[in-house]
């Protein structure tokens, strides 16, 4: 079973502005498990993971997962 995390209330603004932002591109559950992914590898990689990189990462992320799918179509 996948390990379930819990976004920490300081990235609930992030969540909010990156679904406002891919509405019809990426439901809700999507969004959050590329928050709570970057966030960890921000984590990992750095030792902090600020609300504004941790933004820029998932977005990059959501991006990425935009242009994906729309080459499979």
């Amino acid at each position: 079973m996948p390990e379930k995390t819990t976004t920490p209330r300081e990235l609930s603004p992030v969540v909010d502005r990156l679904n406002s932002e891919f509405t019809g591109v990426h439901d809700s559950a999507t969004v959050t498990r590329c928050v709570d992914a970057a966030r960890q590898g921000a984590l990992d990689v750095t030792g902090r993971a600020t609300p504004e990189l941790v933004e820029r990462i998932a977005r990059q992320h959501l991006q990425v997962l935009a242009l994906a799918f729309a080459e499979r179509r």
